[in-house]
């Protein structure tokens, strides 16, 4: 008759050991993290003197001046377009590459090596080289547009095309991340099911709708979550390429925070810890939808 294996309780000097690992990314957590959310909640309902010293409680004043301000639903409306205009093409895109890749073709790994150089990019670089892109008078952008017989665009300064050229950056850099991830998630699908389909005579776009796609389900889903939060925290790239321009037309909420507490010499940092809560409640609120929804389409093996 087996017996069933009794775990014993770790000695104290075990858990004095464990602790001493554990110190380190604990150290980290409570200074880069956990400190600095609670930093933030006290600013939030604090007021500043002109040199941004906290000098008395507000309560929930900062708030109500964040969710009353007509520039809010503007700016919410803003980023949400951006992450609707970047997350999901990014991932199909990256899908449809990573499909292609799983065929046998030549130079193969040169070709997954130049779809994936995308990602040891920074987004100051990846900003600067799209910036000489979209150049109104030398840019490969306009060059062609104006092939096409169309007239040149400005692409970063013309509010119809701003946040489209930003996107378009995004998209470019999560590209590379986006592929190698799919590619990890369709390279451990069982090949058994692969060689199961192709005797029923099913074809290649079949295999890849029928077995694949639902095979990497949970590859997907922790993609959309993970790229839906980076676009929210969107920085870098519009703050080199547009510094929220034109007049407010690609001012996500992170941008809106950098203006009210830090540009052109602002110090309303209370206003501004206010409106990095609201962002805050948003990314929870956004990730919390998205696994109430989409995880039930995730099928886990």
């Amino acid at each position: 008759m087996a017996t069933a294996a009794i775990t014993k309780p770790g000695t104290g000097r075990e858990r004095v050991l464990s602790l001493l690992l554990l110190l380190p990314s604990l150290v980290v957590f409570v200074l880069f993290l956990f400190w600095p959310l609670v930093r933030t909640f006290r600013l939030s309902t604090t007021g500043q003197d002109l040199f941004g010293r906290a000098n008395r409680s507000v309560g929930l004043a900062n708030f109500k001046a964040v969710l009353h301000d007509p520039e809010f639903g503007r700016v919410l409306a803003v980023t949400a377009g951006y992450v609707l205009l970047t997350v999901l093409p990014s991932i199909l895109l990256a899908l449809m590459l990573g499909l292609l890749l799983q065929h046998p073709l030549r130079g193969l790994r040169v070709l997954r090596s130049a779809f994936a150089m995308p990602f040891a990019y920074s987004v100051a670089a990846a900003s600067v080289v799209f910036a000489a892109l979209f150049n109104p008078a030398i840019g490969i952008a306009n060059y062609l547009v104006t092939s096409l017989g169309f007239a040149p665009v400005n692409w970063l300064t013309q509010p119809g095309t701003a946040l489209i050229s930003i996107a378009i950056t995004t998209i470019w850099m999560s590209l590379g991340y986006n592929m190698l991830v799919l590619l990890a998630g369709i390279g451990g699908v069982d090949e058994q099911l692969y060689e199961a389909a192709r005797l029923d005579g099913a074809g290649t776009w079949r295999i890849a709708w029928s077995i694949t796609i639902p095979m990497i389900t949970p590859t997907l889903f922790f993609l959309i979550v993970v790229d839906t939060i980076h676009a929210l925290q969107s920085f870098g790239q519009i703050h080199l390429l547009t510094r929220g321009g034109p007049t407010g037309h690609t001012t996500t909420l992170v941008y809106w925070i950098y203006h009210t507490a830090f540009a052109n010499g602002a110090s309303d940092y209370g206003t501004g810890s206010a409106q990095a809560i609201v962002l805050l409640v948003v990314v929870i609120a956004v990730t919390a939808i998205q696994f109430g929804v989409l995880e039930r389409k995730v099928f886990y093996r």
